[in-house]
């Protein structure tokens, strides 16, 4: 990317909404929702569209936004519920024009498990092929382990980990909204609901909406980071979960002992694939999930983004 553009680009969307790029009819719209820590203009983000424009001329491109303001939009990624700021960006989305016809999206950390809920909840307009990466679509499980015998560190890291499910956290902590945590399942099905709802595991509450949608796309991209210790685990990227421990090989065996290994339930082994709760097994067998790796840490994405950008954005599949 020339110099030359860079300054251009910065200065147009320095007074204009979020909404990036020209609109060409060929060339299928796109829509990015950053991650954590972000804004929907911040220079990363301006440039990540901008070297997306450059694989796909006039391509449109919206990246969405809780708040113009810059700072209001990342403390966004912190502080809110996630199911009224879903509702909020569905809403928007539905009033952009460009938009009307369908597009393919983007998400970026947690905004790929966002995206995922706009598909399965709302997906009016539609979203052909989505690519998330480093995304937390079975939550996060765990906060960094202690020390072994570091006593006083394992009872803060506890009840840290119990507060998650206070109410005030279920609704004001976004992090919160999708922290499933394996010792403690009874809690997180009980007291959460933004993960618990896009993920159909409340047998009672399951929408067949979701799976419906979620099966309507012609690709799910899953890009995984192999070296990611932010997303505890990393293949939650991959809808891996960490297996409920056994009272033999517990928190308090990790914390004694140091012993830090996790068994992990891949994709197809889960009850969410196996019996079909969101689409996604519907979705994998006629070849639209796409598992893909970057080498790296928590989004690091190098330019391992570009032939995915290139082969599943702007209406090539």
């Amino acid at each position: 990317m020339k110099l030359t553009w860079s300054l251009v680009f910065l200065n147009i969307f320095s007074c204009v909404l979020p909404t990036i790029g020209l609109s060409i009819k060929h060339v299928r719209p796109l829509v990015l929702w950053h991650g954590l820590g972000d804004s929907h203009s911040s220079p990363g983000m301006l440039e990540f569209a901008s070297r997306i424009e450059e694989l796909h001329p006039g391509i449109f491109i919206h990246s969405v936004y809780v708040d113009e303001d810059l700072d209001k939009d990342r403390n966004a990624g912190f502080y809110g519920n996630v199911n009224e700021q879903l509702e909020l960006v569905a809403s928007r989305i539905a009033a952009i024009p460009e938009l009307e016809s369908g597009f393919d999206a983007i998400g970026l950390s947690q905004g790929g498990q966002f995206l995922r809920a706009y598909v399965e909840r709302y997906n009016k307009p539609p979203v052909h092929n989505l690519i998330t990466f480093g995304s937390q679509h079975m939550g996060i499980s765990d906060i960094p382990l202690c020390r072994p015998y570091d006593f006083l560190c394992q009872v803060a890291r506890r009840a840290a980990k119990e507060a998650v499910y206070g109410k005030w956290a279920q609704a004001n902590l976004v992090q919160a909204q999708y922290f499933r945590d394996p010792t403690n399942l009874e809690a997180y099905l009980s007291a959460n609901h933004f993960l618990t709802s896009i993920n159909n595991e409340i047998p009672v509450s399951r929408n067949s909406t979701y799976a419906k949608n979620l099966a309507s796309l012609n690709n799910l991209v899953l890009v995984l980071f192999t070296e990611d210790k932010t997303a505890v685990p990393k293949e939650s990227a991959w809808f891996g979960s960490e297996e409920v421990p056994t009272e033999f090989h517990n928190e308090e065996h990790q914390a004694i002992f140091g012993s830090t290994s996790r068994t992990i339930i891949h994709m197809r082994s889960q009850p969410l694939y196996q019996e079909d709760w969101i689409g996604l097994r519907q979705l994998d067998e006629r070849g639209g999930v796409v598992l893909e790796t970057c080498v790296g840490e928590h989004m690091q994405m190098g330019d391992c983004w570009k032939r995915l950008v290139r082969d599943y954005v702007g209406g090539s599949q």
